[in-house]
C-alpha cells in the first residue's frame, strides 16, 4: 500500500523547503518520531504550546498513548484476527505509527489530519519508522474520511478519536465507519463543560446536564459514554465499555460497538440520572431516559440536583483490565509503573457502586481533619459494607454505605 497525500499541493515529504519550522526527535515506546519543537512556539510561560505548533503535539498525552497501545493490543488479541486501524486526527502521526510498530496482528492503518503540514509531517515520521508499506497518510476533513469508510466490508475494526476538546462532533461517523464489535476510543479534554463549570455547553454538546460534584470526573465519563450510546442508538448499535479512565486533563474511554437494534435497545436502557444532594451528600440512581420526578433527599429532605441523562452501566471491564495489565510486561513505556497502579485500581473498582466519596469535600463541608483512606475502608468493610479506592480521586471510596453512614464514620476517626 503506498503513503498518499490527497490536496491540491504535490509537495514531495522530504523536499529541502519542509519541515519549515523548528523540529526535534523524541522516543515513545519503541518508536522515533520527529516533532514540532515546542519551546520554540512559547513566548510567555502561560502560554500552551501545542495550540501554537503548526502541528499538533501534546507530550503530556504519553500515557494515554501508552495505553491505547495496551487496549489496541488487548482488543486484537480478543479478537484473535488481523485488525485495520484509523486514527481520523492524527497530527504529527505519533499515535497511528505508535500502533503500526507497537501492536501486533495490525493490518492496515490510515492516519489523517485536515492540516496539510500534518500530514506531511505523519508522512515523513512513516517513512523513517520504515512503515509506508502499512500506513496510509490522508489529508482531509476526519468526518468525511469517516464517511468514505461507512459502508459493509470498508469499515475499521479500531477508530481512535482524539480531538482537541471534544469527540461529539465525530461520534456519528465514528459508528458508522466501525465494524460489528469494534472497538472505539474517545478523549474529552474539555472538562469544563463535562465537570460542570459550564453547563450549558455540556448540554448543547453531550445531551446530558453535568454537576460539580466531588464525583464529577467519574460524571464526565458517563456524559461522554451517554452521548456515544445515544448517537450509536440511531444507527441501531449498542456499546459495551471495556475501560475508562480520567488523567490530568482528560478523560478518556473504549468502548465496543454492537450491530443490531436489539443490542441498541440493551445499551439504552442503562441510561439513567443521578440526583446527588449538596447538603448532606445523599446520592442516588435513576434508570430510564426519561428524568425522575423525585426531587427531595430521603435523608435531610433538601433539594436533590439531577444530573444526566448518562450512562449507568459498567466504565470498565475487570477482564479487558487484567488483560491490558499483563501486555505491559517486555514493553518499553516510560510510565509503566503509573500505568500499572491505574489498571489495579480500575480492576478494584470495577463492580462497584456507582459514584464515589470524595472525603475531602466531606471533611471540608464538616470541618474535620482527613483520616486515612485505608482506615475509612476498613471501617467501613467491618461494618458489613463494600469499600475500594478509586482511580478517579486519591482520596475517593467507592462504598455502598449510605452518605450518613461514610459521614458518621468519617467523623469518629477524625475525633
Amino acid at each position: 500500500m503506498k503513503i498518499i497525500i490527497k490536496s491540491n499541493d504535490n509537495l514531495k515529504t522530504g523536499e529541502n523547503n519542509f519541515p519549515n519550522f523548528p523540529i526535534e526527535v523524541v522516543t515513545e515506546g519503541t518508536t522515533l518520531i520527529i516533532v514540532p519543537k515546542l519551546e520554540a512556539y512559547v513566548e510567555k510561560t502561560w502560554e500552551y504550546a501545542p495550540s501554537k505548533a503548526p502541528v499538533f503535539y501534546n507530550p503530556t498525552m504519553e500515557l494515554n498513548r501508552d495505553i491505547a497501545v495496551l487496549a489496541l493490543q488487548t482488543y486484537q488479541r480478543t479478537a484473535d484476527k488481523e485488525i485495520s486501524v484509523c486514527e481520523p486526527l492524527t497530527g504529527c502521526g505519533i499515535r497511528g505509527i505508535r500502533f503500526a510498530r507497537e501492536v501486533n496482528g495490525v493490518q492496515k492503518i490510515v492516519v489523517n489530519d485536515i492540516n496539510l503540514k500534518a500530514a506531511k509531517l505523519a508522512k515523513l515520521n512513516a517513512e523513517r519508522n520504515k512503515l509506508a508499506e502499512r500506513v496510509l497518510v490522508m489529508n482531509e476533513d476526519a468526518n468525511l474520511l469517516l464517511s468514505r469508510y461507512a459502508a459493509p466490508r470498508k469499515r475499521y475494526d479500531y477508530i481512535d478519536v482524539d480531538p482537541f476538546g471534544s469527540p461529539a462532533p465525530y461520534l456519528d461517523s465514528a459508528v458508522r465507519a466501525l465494524r460489528h464489535g469494534g472497538l472505539l476510543a474517545l478523549t474529552a479534554t474539555d472538562l469544563a463543560p463535562l465537570c460542570g463549570v459550564h453547563p450549558k455547553a455540556c448540554v448543547r454538546k453531550y445531551g446530558g446536564r453535568p454537576l460539580r460534584t466531588g464525583y464529577c470526573h467519574e460524571l464526565a465519563v458517563r456524559l461522554l459514554v451517554g452521548c456515544l450510546t445515544m448517537t450509536a442508538a440511531k444507527h441501531e448499535k449498542g456499546v459495551e465499555t471495556m475501560f475508562s479512565h480520567s488523567t490530568d486533563h482528560y478523560i478518556r474511554t473504549y468502548a465496543v460497538v454492537h450491530r443490531g437494534a436489539k443490542q441498541s435497545d440493551k445499551s439504552v436502557l442503562k441510561m439513567g440520572y443521578i440526583l446527588h444532594c449538596f447538603a448532606c451528600f445523599h446520592r442516588e440512581v435513576s434508570k430510564g431516559i426519561f428524568p425522575p420526578w423525585k426531587r427531595e433527599c430521603t435523608e435531610c429532605g433538601s433539594k436533590l440536583n439531577v444530573a444526566g441523562p448518562l450512562w449507568l452501566g459498567k466504565i470498565f471491564d475487570k477482564e479487558f483490565c487484567a488483560l491490558m495489565a499483563e501486555e505491559v510486561a517486555g514493553r518499553n513505556l516510560g510510565r509503566e509503573k503509573r500505568i500499572l497502579k491505574l489498571l489495579s485500581l480500575v480492576r478494584k473498582e470495577a463492580d462497584a457502586p456507582v459514584t464515589y466519596y470524595a472525603m475531602d469535600k466531606i471533611c471540608d463541608k464538616l470541618n474535620l481533619r482527613i483520616p486515612p483512606l485505608t482506615k475509612t475502608m476498613d471501617e467501613l468493610r467491618g461494618a458489613g459494607f463494600q469499600a475500594v479506592p478509586t482511580h478517579f480521586n486519591s482520596r475517593g471510596i467507592r462504598t455502598d454505605a449510605s452518605a450518613k453512614t461514610v459521614k458518621e464514620i468519617i467523623t469518629r476517626l477524625a475525633a
